[in-house]
């Protein structure tokens, strides 16, 4: 099965347990670019809480065509309880071209009702999965490897 992790990481955290799934999976990885600047310290950090929590679209880059894929795994960091705009714009750009999807997510508090709505943004996943930022920086992965063996299968 021909798979793909496509995530977007601020900070890295989400990024992290992209690469270790795309490992895992033997899967090609497309990191998504977010062209607005998200990195300036509490300002940024202000936007970008405000441009999620307002459900707003953003400008982005990715690689690879979702299409090509039976699996995409699509990966988001939690921002004001949602998902970023980087991964918001990037399932409205490819409704309708995934076969089957997986979502994970890295968050410092709770994932809220992302994977509900990213559902709806594309399709019923076939397995999630959420780490905390605090469990990524300690190296704790839980979940990880139940993930991807569900996925395998």
């Amino acid at each position: 099965m021909k798979t793909l992790v496509a995530c977007y990481s601020r900070t890295g955290n989400t990024r992290k347990v992209g690469e270790l799934i795309s490992k895992s999976l033997n899967a090609d990885m497309d990191v998504i670019i977010d062209m607005k600047d998200r990195t300036r310290k509490i300002i940024g950090w202000l936007i970008s809480g405000k441009d999620a929590s307002q459900k707003n679209l953003t400008k982005i880059k990715y690689s690879k065509d979702p299409s090509k894929y039976n699996l995409v795994i699509i990966g988001t960091p939690i921002w004001a309880w949602t998902l970023t705009p980087a991964i918001r714009t990037y399932l409205a750009e490819n409704k309708g071209k995934f076969k089957k999807v997986a979502f994970f997510c890295t968050s410092g508090g709770s994932k809220g009702k992302v994977f509900e709505e990213m559902k709806k943004l594309s399709k019923e996943p076939i397995a999630t999965l959420e780490i905390k930022n605090k469990d990524v920086k300690k190296g704790n992965f839980h979940g990880l490897l139940e993930f991807c063996r569900k996925l395998k299968k």
